[in-house]
């Protein structure tokens, strides 16, 4: 399941990129792809039983006019350690700790981005979406002595709202960014909020092609 589910958002994020160049043509403003990372940062209770890890992000940023606004479809992929703290059934009674636990979540936004000096800009963007967030669970054999660990999916779709920085380099931007999640599922018994922060680089496809011509 992890490894379909993976094929399938690389394939979408291929066919995203692979048409840069149109969408760039057709927004005739900022196209910036963006890769990011960093780390999730449980919430409250989702503390129980994720502790971050390392965590990527990949998206694009496309302009919407010449006002600021623009779209900001984006996937992300959270890692955070698992402790499990309800069996996965009634007939087991063995706990997983310390192990992996991924997002695979997709996001649209829409955001707002804002010159506040000239290489320096802050922005802002809420949206929605969802995907799968994969937990371990273990099913043991006491009479065979073995142990067995599984992938559980569970669906998680998600609202998100956040905040950036970018400081413009020419073609490439430097950006920070933050935002705050809400799972509209439970994981555990337990609502999942989570604060990811990350930082990278986003080209500007924009430019990029205006260089080659």
């Amino acid at each position: 399941m992890k490894k379909n589910l993976t094929h399938i958002i690389v394939f979408i994020l291929l066919i995203l990129l692979s048409n840069t160049k149109v969408l760039s043509q057709k927004v005739g403003g900022k196209l910036y792809t963006m890769s990011g990372i960093g780390f999730s940062f449980p919430m409250g209770k989702t503390n129980d039983y994720f502790k971050p890890k390392f965590s990527t992000t990949l998206g694009l940023n496309i302009d919407i006019g010449k006002k600021g606004f623009f779209l900001y479809p984006q996937v992300d992929f959270h890692a955070y350690s698992f402790f499990q703290q309800i069996p996965a059934d009634s007939g087991n009674s063995y706990l997983v700790n310390k192990s992996r636990a991924t997002t695979y979540l997709l996001n649209l936004a829409v955001g707002y981005r804002k010159n506040i000096q000239k290489k320096m800009s802050l922005y802002g963007y809420a949206g929605g979406g969802g995907g799968l967030i994969l937990n371990p669970h273990i099913k043991v054999e006491e009479n065979q002595a073995t142990a067995t660990l599984k992938n559980k999916s569970i669906s998680m779709p998600i609202v998100e709202a956040g905040v950036g920085a970018e400081y413009n380099l020419g073609s490439v931007c430097l950006f920070i960014e933050t935002s705050f999640m809400h799972g509209l599922n439970k994981i555990q018994g337990r609502p999942f909020n989570s604060v990811p922060v990350c930082f990278g680089i986003k080209p500007d496809i924009h430019k990029l092609l205006k260089k080659r011509k």
